[in-house]
């Protein structure tokens, strides 16, 4: 496989994966008092990251503390602390 066809490839099969999220916002702190400030609700009550394209590295709570946004697949490979998480399945 040549690297453009290998690129594509990952391209669809991150599209793929990220198409499973509910858009339940548990990763990022929606049913806890330390949301993260990107989490944003839209009007059909899913939850989406303001800052999607730059949530990796540190980000902020709703009251300021500093945490680090890490890859849903990277918090999935210690262990699922999200029931009911579509990635999980």
């Amino acid at each position: 496989m040549d690297e453009i066809a290998y690129s594509n490839k990952q391209g669809r099969e991150l599209s793929e994966y990220e198409a499973l999220c509910k858009r339940c916002g548990k990763c990022c702190g929606a049913d806890t008092a330390e949301p993260c400030a990107n989490l944003a609700k839209d009007s059909s009550g899913k939850y989406r990251c303001a800052s999607y394209q730059n949530r990796l590295g540190l980000q902020r709570t709703i009251s300021g503390k500093i945490f680090t946004c890490v890859e849903i697949r990277d918090v999935l490979s210690k262990g699922l602390p999200y029931e009911g998480c579509s990635y999980s399945r």
